[in-house]
């Protein structure tokens, strides 16, 4: 039978729009650190907390918002959000103190959560239901990219100008994020008016999605390790003179996740979750480890390649996973639970760390984390791996070709 199509004019679209809200974010995460310290004289973990604030606003909205977008409609939630995103991230010129700044970064996190939250629901409905691990993989394309030029365009901008430019590019990475969303036709599919009374109770199961909390929860723990990467790369590297070559990790990152997407996203249909998800996590527990002991470039860039490979793969596996354990008209709270599990893991670690690296330094630091994702493979076992099986027959497409 013929395979059902994947690349449509919405998926296109909808994956455009998730690059440029990820851009934005991923170009102010690892620069935001570093302009807190150097514009109002903060300490290190005072300054992760202007990295942390931005996730804590949208972990704070996620859970309303996944419950929201079935009610309202994925495509009027992430319209109206990303003008929320776009206005917020042209007041950065405006915030000239450590307050206005923080409560903006909140604000920005608020509007980020609600948009991300929506486009990964509309992809997952969009996504024929057989190619889901290799479509996911593909839409998580669009974030992995952005983790990787996204801090490369902002440790450029940041080294080579002033803050203010790191600015502007966000601003037009915003804009182009909200215009790729108004030009989404898609349409939601309809609720039974079971599934409508179902969504508008208050019980904690109508904010989270249950079936998806053990895998999410492994992947905020993955999260909490990442973002010691996006946060602190930039004063580890200036640390052991490494700037010139740090400002490319994320580069070789991307361009090796590119590389291994095609093959990983339709093993996970092909094989099943645990052939892909147990490699993917033994490498990026490695990339962590030999971070910390980087001596030269080789080191710094070979640590990402295989960073891009593990991490990149296991993200993308894990929210499919998430997804394919809810009920249909439950895509968008499994989606949200995901990212409130996987923010609090990215929110929380630059503070966290900022208080850690004083006492056993950088290499201290990514050595820990190489060892927290050691557990995480420890964690993956008992939240899934242990109740799948690797498949060793071929697959056969039942979905109607769109």
């Amino acid at each position: 039978m013929t395979r059902p199509k994947l690349w449509t004019k919405d998926f296109l679209l909808v994956a455009s729009t998730n690059l440029f809200i990820f851009l934005c974010f991923y170009s102010l995460m690892v620069t935001l650190t570093v302009y807190t310290m150097d514009k109002f004289h903060t300490s290190a973990s005072i300054a992760g907390l202007a990295s942390s604030i931005f996730v804590i606003g949208a972990v704070l909205v996620r859970p309303l918002a996944g419950k929201k977008l079935a009610l309202i409609g994925p495509k009027k939630m992430l319209v109206a959000s990303l003008c929320v995103f776009f206005a917020s991230t042209l007041l950065y010129f405006a915030a000239d103190n450590l307050i206005l700044l923080l409560g903006l970064r909140l604000i920005h996190g608020a509007a980020f959560g609600v948009s991300s939250t929506a486009t990964g629901t509309i992809v997952a409905e969009i996504i024929p239901p057989s190619r889901r691990g290799e479509g996911m993989g593909y839409f998580a394309i669009s974030t992995n990219i952005a983790m990787a030029i996204g801090p490369f365009i902002g440790l450029y901008i940041s080294n080579a100008y002033e803050y203010t430019m790191v600015f502007t590019v966000s601003v037009v990475f915003a804009f182009f994020s909200l215009l790729a969303s108004i030009l989404l036709t898609y349409k939601q599919p309809a609720l039974t008016e079971e599934q409508m009374e179902s969504l508008k109770s208050n019980k904690l199961r109508d904010y989270f999605e249950f079936s998806a909390i053990p895998i999410s929860i492994t992947a905020g723990v993955i999260g909490f390790t990442y973002s010691s990467v996006l946060s602190h790369m930039t004063s580890f590297s200036a640390e052991i003179n490494l700037a010139g070559a740090a400002s490319f990790f994320f580069v070789i990152y991307a361009a090796c996740l590119l590389i291994t997407r095609p093959f990983t996203g339709r093993w996970f249909d092909i094989r099943g979750e645990n052939f892909v998800i147990y490699p993917s996590l033994l490498l990026y527990a490695a990339s962590l480890l030999l971070l910390g002991g980087t001596m030269n470039s080789a080191m710094l860039l070979f640590a990402g390649a295989i960073m891009g490979i593990g991490l990149g793969t296991f993200q993308s596996s894990a929210q499919t996973i998430a997804i394919k354990e809810a009920p249909p008209h439950r895509i968008g709270l499994a989606t949200s639970t995901f990212f409130v599990m996987y923010d609090i893991g990215i929110g929380t670690g630059p503070f966290l760390q900022g208080l850690y690296i004083p006492h056993f330094g950088y290499r201290g630091l990514y050595f820990t984390m190489g060892a927290i994702a050691i557990v995480g493979i420890v964690m993956y076992y008992f939240a899934h791996g242990r109740t799948t099986e690797i498949k060793t027959t071929k697959p056969v497409w039942k979905d109607q070709v769109q």
